[in-house]
């Protein structure tokens, strides 16, 4: 899934590959996908996608921008997005294939759910998701400071939550998923469990360091082990609390990582580093 490190990490290997190449022909909803979510009619992507050149791309929470000198596209976190040289394979089912002029194709491919939005640049495009993500500042930002990071949490109903729910629930921090969290919370030697207002303030601190520190690491490493790039080839950010690792000793303690259910997912946690008490 496209959390923050990935949606940075895409844009920048679309900046290094693709600016520059024009859109000869598009392909639109050809493997009907029940969560997949376009914008508008799919058949009209052709019209405002064709002879357009790729300008730009940027990571925005979940979110990957894509602007071409006639449209934007904005794909969002269920998305394997897949550039292909002329020597490699296309998927034979894809949600949205684009041909450009040098022979190669970049395509777009849901796994469970996930959004290909198309509009008219200058168009008005609305999606809560992505005008929060518009409007809150990224972890990897100067404005995500310890004082807003304080506020953040600091409202009654959020003291309330659990940290995975504090966290990574309602976009408070616009690309923070589950996947990124466990990292966090391990280096901040927290339990996804603890109530968020049980942190003292050192621990928040603690906790605010690990935020920026964690993100930027995974960002600047190309994403997630876990997780694709572009080239389909897994992320440079080797991921500690995962599925990969569970049973195995933590790097930290030697206890073995453990996997419990919470909240409709999975948490993999250090029982020795992370305790819940």
């Amino acid at each position: 899934m496209i959390e923050l490190p990935e949606s940075h990490a895409l844009a920048k290997q679309v900046n290094e590959n693709l600016l520059g190449k024009r859109i000869t022909a598009v392909t639109a909803a050809s493997s009907p996908h029940k969560f997949a979510w376009y914008y508008g009619e799919p058949t009209d992507y052709g019209t405002r996608l064709i002879d357009s050149e790729i300008t730009s791309a940027r990571g925005l929470g979940m979110f990957v921008e894509v602007h071409t000198s006639q449209a934007m596209l904005l794909f969002s976190d269920g998305i394997n997005l897949r550039w292909h040289p002329m020597a490699g394979p296309i998927p034979k089912r894809h949600q949205l294939l684009l041909e450009l002029d040098d022979g190669t194709t970049l395509s777009a491919t849901v796994a469970m759910y996930g959004g290909i939005q198309c509009w008219d640049n200058g168009a008005d495009f609305e999606n809560p998701y992505y005008t929060i993500a518009q409007k809150k500042p990224s972890p990897l930002t100067k404005e995500f400071d310890e004082n807003y990071f304080h506020q953040l949490i600091s409202p009654e109903e959020v003291q309330k939550l659990s940290l995975k729910a504090a966290l990574a629930t309602e976009q408070r921090i616009p690309g923070l998923g589950n996947g990124s969290l466990q990292d966090i919370l391990w280096y901040a030697k927290l339990n996804p469990r603890r109530k968020t207002n049980t942190l003292s303030g050192e621990e928040a601190n603690q906790l605010y360091q690990s935020i920026k520190e964690t993100l930027s690491e995974m960002a600047d490493s190309g994403g997630r082990s876990t997780e694709k790039d572009l080239f389909g080839e897994p992320g440079g950010y080797q991921v500690v609390m995962c599925a990969v690792n569970k049973e195995k000793p933590c790097p930290t303690c030697g206890s073995l990582i453990q996997k419990e259910s919470y909240m409709g997912g999975s948490l993999y946690t250090c029982p020795t580093c992370q305790p819940l008490e």
